[in-house]
């Protein structure tokens, strides 16, 4: 007689074949909602990066320059340049630093910002999620860190002539604020504080020291 395991692995081959039965359907709910907020925060980043171009021109004057970058930076197997082994940690601080070692402030942002959503979610170690258990709560928590340090840096540093690094919010020309960046970083962390929730973190009791410097998300 034949277990009801075998009858199970069975019936789901079957469903499998007709396509009633696809992978992500057999995932947990929890991972596959991880797995959609990470590929929904890294769609955000691009739009985000996209708008900081058009906002801060000066930084990749060559439209055809800041397209070929941010094919780079948004490549499906993850970005390929120069600067791609790079941690996260390294290039978010180089993207603020006094004196970057990269002219292009917003393509260091942009790769930092990527990184570090592909190294808190091991997207560069896994083919597939099965489990939230296996993305890290501590990776999650410093995600968390890192990005609200971002979101904070871009409303307050400044060059030595005392203009913003990174034009944002900033009124234009015509008074006009454009708060579309700050809807989408907030976006992003509420995605991360949700899968910290998920991970069985408390994130209400998370702090962070504005103060501190951009943390490894890998130890």
């Amino acid at each position: 007689m034949r277990s009801k395991g075998h009858i199970f692995l069975v019936s789901c081959i079957v469903l499998l074949l007709v396509g009633g039965c696809t992978a992500s359907s057999l995932k947990p709910t929890d991972a596959r909602v991880i797995d959609y907020h990470a590929k929904q925060c890294l769609k955000s980043i691009e739009t985000f990066t996209t708008r900081l171009y058009a906002k801060n021109p000066k930084y990749e004057k060559d439209k055809n320059g800041q397209l070929r970058k941010l094919r780079d930076i948004f490549a499906a197997g993850g970005p390929t340049g120069p600067f791609s082994f790079r941690s996260s940690r390294e290039l978010l601080t180089e993207a603020f630093a006094e004196k970057s070692t990269d002219p292009d402030r917003v393509y260091l942002l942009g790769l930092g910002l990527v990184k570090s959503i592909r190294e808190a979610y091991g997207l560069d170690e896994r083919t597939m999620l099965l489990s939230a258990m296996q993305i890290d709560l501590g990776r999650l928590e410093r995600l968390y860190h890192n990005l609200s340090q971002v979101n904070w840096r871009l409303k307050t540093y400044k060059d030595k002539d005392g203009r913003l690094l990174f034009l944002t919010n900033a009124a234009g020309d015509d008074g006009y604020v454009n708060m579309g960046y700050e809807v989408l970083m907030t976006e992003i962390l509420t995605r991360i504080q949700d899968d910290i929730y998920l991970r069985g973190g408390l994130s209400e009791k998370y702090f962070f020291n504005m103060s501190t410097m951009f943390m490894s998300i890998i130890l």
